[in-house]
């Protein structure tokens, strides 16, 4: 069962990213694209703190679904930054600060290098 709330919070959050980020681009225009996708992760930010928020204060027998469904699915559809942002968050929290700064800089140095060899390998391929 806990897959089908993720499947199903997945497909949303796809559909909502997806109709942001064109909204979002018809508001700033299309010479702005990166902002369409820097307000969609802040505001899944947001969102994704305030749902675990939510669920820690009022955490009820049905939280896990919730979570599953709402923050696994819907915000991971809608952005990973939410989720990658909630773990930051975490590890300071503990005061893992160590961890967190590799984490954080880690991430996103090594998926930017990941997405830069895929698309060498694609265009070496494809040459």
């Amino acid at each position: 069962m806990s897959l089908v709330f993720v499947f199903l919070g997945g497909g949303v959050g796809a559909v909502l990213r997806y109709l942001g980020g064109v909204a979002l681009v018809r508001i700033a225009g299309p010479s702005q694209p990166y902002l369409a996708t820097a307000i969609v992760n802040v505001s899944g930010g947001l969102l994704m703190g305030a749902l675990i928020g939510w669920l820690a204060l009022r955490g009820t027998v049905n939280a896990e679904r919730w979570r599953l469904l709402l923050g696994v699915g819907v915000l991971g559809g809608f952005t990973t930054f939410s989720s990658f942002s909630l773990e930051a968050v975490a590890m300071l929290q503990r005061k893992a600060y160590a961890i967190a700064a590799g984490y954080i800089v880690g991430s996103v140095v090594l998926s930017i290098l990941a997405l830069m060899l895929g698309l060498v390998l694609m265009r070496r391929a494809l040459a």
